[in-house]
């Protein structure tokens, strides 16, 4: 009976030192963190939304952490090529990913992904919600969204919709209209959002989902119907424009948000460390002005709640990307 005893508590004893000697080194480790430049990826282009929150946030983490936070921006492939780096990369803290709502999104729509996005990559922090807007142009007389799912019914894929690509937010965000109203509306994809507002103010194109900045300057100057916007909560620079859910879709609520991931493996004590510097950065007055001025709002989610609302994100867009038959082509 002693055998069995003795080799029960040396067991235990192994154990506990293997569990303590963990802890004291991730926590030597994370206590030196960061004493080195971390790179900040950025799965889009320079100059995008996702670009610019990423420079304002990169400039407040190097002051906070006295260690330079350098912006690399690895597009293509709509977002694969940034975060498949991102995921190879090693997971200690030095390499950190600026996560748009559109990665997520398109995630379902690509036949071939190099790596399990809910598993490899663990959300940090919120960051900022921007909605968007319907805007249609004058000449369909649509000033309403009653008036534009009436037409659209009336004349099934008689009406068309821009967008700056597919898989992006206004792709998306057009495709979950389409299935809460039982619409047929053509999808016309453009290399950018540019192009596509050049085309929606033209005439060319009859209606858009467009992010605020984008077009808030023809609105106002009625180039641009503006119908409803996309959150539950009406737009602070449109405050006069319905939401969607206001407009008949009660169940409708989509915006294009940004956050931070970094490889799942990362060191716990690191992941708080960065949720904890950016949740404060975000709710200083520079950072809410910036978002005010692009149409946005702050998204205060510690790691354990950004990283549930990235996964309950991946299983929405999955669902509504089946039900569309949405394509990346």
């Amino acid at each position: 009976m002693q055998y069995p005893l003795r080799r029960c508590l040396q067991l235990i004893c192994f154990i506990s030192l293997f569990s303590l000697s963990l802890y004291l080194t991730q926590t030597a480790y994370s206590a030196t963190y960061p004493n080195r430049p971390i790179r900040l990826i950025v799965p889009y282009p320079p100059g995008g939304q996702a670009d610019q929150i990423a420079r304002l946030l990169a400039e407040k983490l190097t002051e906070m952490t006295k260690q330079a936070v350098i912006v690399e921006n690895k597009y293509g492939a709509n977002g694969i090529i940034g975060t498949n780096f991102v995921v190879n990369s090693p997971a200690d803290g030095y390499t950190v990913m600026i996560l748009p709502s559109g990665v997520v999104a398109a995630n379902s729509m690509l036949a071939k992904v190099p790596y399990d996005f809910g598993k490899d990559l663990y959300g940090v922090a919120g960051l900022a919600s921007y909605p968007l807007v319907l805007v249609a142009h004058p000449k369909t007389k649509f000033t309403q969204v009653s008036q534009l799912i009436a037409s659209a019914k009336a004349n099934p894929d008689g009406l068309n919709y821009a967008s700056g690509g597919a898989g992006g937010g206004a792709h998306l965000a057009a495709e979950a209209f389409k299935i809460e109203t039982g619409t047929r509306i053509t999808h016309i994809p453009y290399k950018g959002t540019g192009p596509a507002v050049m085309d929606t103010l033209s005439g060319q194109v009859s209606i858009m989902f467009a992010s605020l900045p984008s077009v808030i300057q023809y609105i106002k100057a009625g180039k641009l119907n503006a119908l409803a916007v996309t959150t539950k909560k009406r737009a602070a620079l449109l405050p006069n424009v319905p939401t969607l859910s206001e407009s008949g879709l009660l169940n409708f609520d989509i915006s294009s948000w940004v956050g931070v991931v970094v490889p799942s493996a990362t060191p716990g004590d690191i992941k708080s460390y960065l949720s904890n510097a950016i949740s404060k950065i975000i709710q200083t007055p520079e950072f809410l002005e910036s978002l005010r001025l692009e149409g946005g709002t702050s998204m205060p989610m510690n790691d354990k709640q950004f990283d549930e609302f990235v996964q309950q994100e991946l299983v929405r867009w999955a669902k509504i990307v089946k039900e569309s038959g949405a394509k990346i082509e």
